[in-house]
């Protein structure tokens, strides 16, 4: 007898899926993205470092072999995004195809041998403009400069508050540096020196952040993390000091390669690039006078997904995406995050606009843990907050929420497992997670999950009092549990409790 199949599960149309080659002076990578949503969701990522520019300052041409290896490899990415459906693929040629007296004879060849692709040589604005907009991508209001390093060129952008301004493609990329200057460091200093005179805007990031972003940038934070035993293995929003970036790309800029190889956290594929990327970087925050510098590991294929999006989905706040997104599908009422968010915003009269988007994101993922076992929800939901996806999250956001989502499902307050959260945030912010997730506790406890139960029931702050007021109708009653995480909460601001039938 034929197995009768659902309908549900044959006709359910399949998510949108797209795919990008970054075709650079140093790699070429693909990556795969399913699905229309603010927070790029990756399927598929894929590398292959084929130094497509090494010996083009002397040669003007791409290197023979790179070019075969690079037929191979888009042949195979070719395939796989016709296999997973992802055709036709994007192919983003950046400064070595762009620069080389071959670069066009070489995209021919590849888009007659392979025509599922579309290459398109993406000039040095095009560039960063793409770069900008990846970056912007995951720091909506990212402010300072934008450094995007490749293997051939340096991209600067200028960023305002969120907002594109000039910008200037360098010949200064990890590969194209170490052939100019003879491989020599002390001439390397000098020709980036040279050429970040050029940039008039540099300056006017004094005071403000560097935004770094490229695979050499994001090997120096791999360094840094490894070495500072940081609670958090994710370089994007990693953020660093002017001085400790300073001495950090001080010490890769003077290491030779043995101790280079033996440091922690080092990639091995970056070790020949590691000291020009330190030398650049170094040059970087002596020409702008940055306060900080933001490590990105958005770029130019983020830029690219974005532009694909529709605007409504393009203009939404990455972290509430974020959070809506981690949640969907699992959530067993969505009506109740947004009546969350109203009911706990008397606890907190004088938020930020800041804390008031960390509170709303709380109150999305609040039913994050409801099919996970009993025992483990605390640990689990912590866990799975603080290393999401999401990439509109800092590590500050990160930390708070998932702390929030710990004390949701009571967690004990001197976990363990909390210690991560515990080192990222002061104690003010780790205060207001706690006092969050308590809350959240006893909004859960109140209302069974469910806004109907919740809309009987409310909270308020009288001189010296937490109130809860209680609809006498409405089935809602102050039960054991109910009395004791409403004394709980009441510590946590200090006050007493009362609470009233109405």
């Amino acid at each position: 007898m034929d197995q009768l199949i659902s309908p549900s599960a044959t006709d359910a149309k399949p998510a949108t899926r797209r795919a990008v080659v970054d075709l650079g002076s140093n790699s070429v990578r693909l990556v795969i993205y399913e699905g229309e949503t603010r927070n790029p969701v990756q399927i598929f990522n894929e590398k292959a470092v084929l130094r497509l520019a090494k010996g083009m300052t002397q040669s003007g041409r791409l290197d023979e072999a790179a070019m075969t290896q690079a037929e191979t490899v888009l042949h195979r990415y070719a395939a796989i995004a016709r296999a997973m459906g992802a055709v036709p693929v994007d192919v983003l040629a950046t400064s070595a195809v762009r620069d080389a007296k071959n670069g066009g004879e070489f995209v021919e060849r590849m888009m007659a041998r392979l025509p599922e692709i579309r290459i398109q040589i993406l000039s040095g604005a095009q560039e960063a403009a793409l770069s900008a907009e990846g970056v912007l991508c995951g720091i909506p209001g990212a402010d300072g400069l934008l450094a995007d390093l490749g293997g051939g060129s340096l991209e600067l952008v200028r960023l305002d508050a969120g907002k594109i301004g000039e910008a200037a493609t360098l010949p200064v990329g990890v590969i194209r540096l170490a052939d100019r200057a003879g491989e020599d460091l002390l001439k390397a200093r000098g020709i980036v020196s040279q050429e970040l005179e050029r940039v008039e805007f540099a300056g006017q990031a004094v005071g403000r952040d560097l935004y770094v972003s490229g695979g050499a940038f994001r090997a120096l934070a791999r360094i840094h993390i490894a070495q500072t035993g940081y609670p958090l293995n994710m370089v994007h929003h990693y953020t660093i000091g002017r001085d400790e970036a300073r001495d950090l790309a001080g010490v890769i800029s003077e290491a030779g390669r043995k101790l280079i190889e033996r440091m922690p956290g080092v990639p091995r594929r970056r070790i020949e690039d590691l000291p020009y990327a330190a030398v650049i970087l170094r040059r970087l925050l002596r020409a702008t006078g940055a306060a900080r510098v933001v490590f990105s590991a958005n770029g130019l294929r983020e830029g690219w997904f974005i532009r694909m999006l529709p605007p409504d989905i393009r203009d939404e706040d990455p972290m509430l995406a974020a959070a809506r997104d981690l949640t969907r599908g699992t959530v067993r009422d969505v009506a109740l995050p947004p009546a969350l968010i109203c009911w706990t915003a008397a606890l907190f009269p004088n938020e930020s606009a800041g804390q008031t988007r960390l509170r709303e994101a709380a109150c999305w993922l609040s039913d994050i843990g409801c099919h996970e076992h009993p025992e483990y929800r605390a640990e689990q939901a912590f866990q799975r907050v603080l290393r999401q996806t999401g990439i509109g999250l800092d590590h500050h956001a990160r930390a708070f929420l998932a702390l929030t989502m710990a004390l949701r499902y009571e967690a004990p307050t001197d976990a363990a497992f909390l210690g991560p959260a515990r080192t990222l945030l002061d104690m003010h912010a780790a205060r207001r997670a706690e006092t969050l997730g308590i809350a959240l506790r006893l909004a859960y406890t109140l209302s069974a999950g469910t806004p109907a139960l919740l809309a009987g029931t409310s909270l308020e702050l009288a001189p010296g009092r937490l109130v809860l007021g209680l609809a006498a109708a409405n089935g809602v009653f102050a039960g054991e549990a109910v009395l004791r995480r409403l004394e709980r909460l009441a510590q946590m601001l200090g006050l007493e409790t009362e609470t009233e039938l109405r």
